[in-house]
């Protein structure tokens, strides 16, 4: 599967990606909000292969993609969208993008294709994201996307000799539809 936008070029990611995931996962500011302290060849292949696998399943339910520039095919990250089971009317969209391309508009762009796959498509109700709170980037994303800030969850996660805040961000379909940017046009390859 492949959604395509105006810069990007999100495909469904093969095996031969994940030199491209380590390069960008072991990047300390990348680290900085995950639990991971360090990553290795052997934990990013089967990160990588988790998601091959997912595009297997009938019907599939979960569609984590690459992210690659249009113009290079450079792979700079990933975004998915995820339903809890098949048919579920309800989803959860996420996002990385390697720090290099940070501050460009790649992480809105491709997560605003997800939603309005995710909306158009799947003909889910509502799309849900979380994020650590003291990632003030991701939560900036979200809002552009229009989700809102349903919920700040106090010290739910542990990692890195401290506990860490989430927040709840989400949209419904008629949120979505009311707002239709222009940057929802993509055009789908299934």
């Amino acid at each position: 599967m492949q959604l395509t936008t105006t810069r990007l070029l999100l495909r469904d990611f093969v095996a031969t990606d994940w030199p491209a995931v380590l390069t960008y996962q072991s990047d300390p500011a990348y680290l900085r909000y995950y639990a991971w302290e360090s990553r290795t060849a052997a934990a990013v292949q089967t990160f990588v292969q988790r998601f091959i696998e997912q595009q297997t399943a009938q019907p599939r339910y979960k569609f984590q993609l690459a992210i690659t520039l249009r113009e290079s095919g450079q792979l700079i990250g990933n975004c998915g969208i995820r339903l809890p089971e098949p048919g579920a009317t309800t989803a959860e969209i996420g996002y990385e993008l390697a720090p290099a391309q940070w501050g460009n508009g790649y992480a809105t762009e491709a997560a605003q294709a997800m939603i309005t796959f995710g909306f158009t498509t799947l003909q889910v109700h509502r799309i849900a994201a979380t994020c650590v709170a003291d990632n003030r980037a991701s939560a900036r994303v979200l809002t552009k996307l229009g989700l809102r800030q349903e919920a700040h969850l106090r010290e739910v996660a542990y990692y890195k000799g401290r506990w860490w805040d989430e927040q709840i961000y989400a949209i419904l379909q008629d949120e979505w539809r009311n707002q239709a940017p222009a940057s929802t046009q993509f055009m789908e390859a299934v």
